[in-house]
């Protein structure tokens, strides 16, 4: 885990105003290097995953938040989690190479749908859907914001194969004089508007907030560090084998001589043989099934 996979959180002061600024490198090179994605493909999956990392340092609460777009381009899945506000994993489905060649967000996923699902420790489950009819993400979740939170925002993302960055700038519920709350948001938001994506994947957070917002009152806080987790385990694959069925379990080794599962987001693999699987089934957890 590098310095600069970080997430800072800025205030405008004396304004209603907050906002999120991620740099992500190694834990964006460690997912996409499991998976070998072609560049543009890559890129895009670094606006989810820097998106992710940004929506997450919006909850209030500890927990889970995944970013899953479903199109009938040739992708077909795009999702990005974020765990803890500090743990990052991801996927990406469908015809790579197919998708490689174009670079919009609608040429690779075509018509579909944008879910953001938020999963508290504590709490219910609590899921928004939008459709991608924006021409980036970044407009895409601006409406979901618009829709589902009612709290004005606005998004910058970019990536390139070896970086991937976002920003942030989210309107609180106002106080104090409506005027100037109104005045203060639309200058905000026409100023975060200018930022290049070279700019946000080459300067520094202290930088792009100097570049953007110098006639402002800034308060940039210590960044937060993130890194790559996958939360898959031996004990959970098992307990996904058992949801199963033994009959089904028992088919798959006498077809293949063993049962061997990859996780998804880590490329880890776990096999069992056929007495694994008979005691996994003779165990307490099994009956409960």
């Amino acid at each position: 885990m590098k310095k600069n996979d970080i997430l800072q959180r800025f205030l405008f002061d004396g304004t209603d105003i907050r906002g999120e600024i991620v740099t992500l490198e190694t834990s964006y090179q460690t997912i996409v290097g499991k998976h070998n994605y072609p560049p543009s493909v890559a890129e895009l999956f670094g606006e989810f995953i820097a998106a992710a990392s940004l929506l997450s340092a919006t909850l209030k609460f500890p927990g889970i938040i995944s970013i899953q777009a479903r199109g009938d381009g040739p992708l077909s899945t795009v999702m990005a989690e974020c765990a803890a506000g500090t743990q990052l994993r991801g996927i990406v489905r469908g015809d790579l190479p197919a998708a490689g060649n174009v670079s919009s967000l609608q040429d690779m996923l075509g018509s579909g749908t944008l879910a953001i699902t938020i999963e508290p420790e504590d709490g219910e489950r609590y899921q928004g859907i939008v459709p991608m009819e924006s021409g980036s993400l970044s407009q895409c979740l601006e409406f979901y914001f618009q829709q589902s939170e009612q709290l004005p925002t606005k998004l910058r993302l970019s990536a390139n194969p070896e970086l991937a960055a976002g920003i942030l700038v989210q309107q609180m519920p106002r106080t104090g004089d409506s005027a100037k709350n109104i005045s203060d948001w639309e200058t905000v938001s026409a100023l975060l508007e200018t930022i290049k994506p070279e700019e946000q994947l080459s300067l520094s957070h202290n930088d792009q907030l100097y570049l953007l917002f110098h006639e402002e009152e800034v308060r940039l806080f210590e960044p937060q560090y993130l890194q790559f987790f996958c939360s898959c385990s031996k004990q959970r694959t098992e307990s996904a084998l058992i949801n199963l069925g033994i009959t089904e379990m028992r088919n798959i080794i006498e077809e293949q001589g063993r049962v061997l599962i990859t996780c998804q987001f880590c490329d880890e693999e776990y096999c069992f043989n056929k007495e694994h699987i008979e005691s996994l089934f003779n165990s307490p957890e099994a009956t409960l099934h």
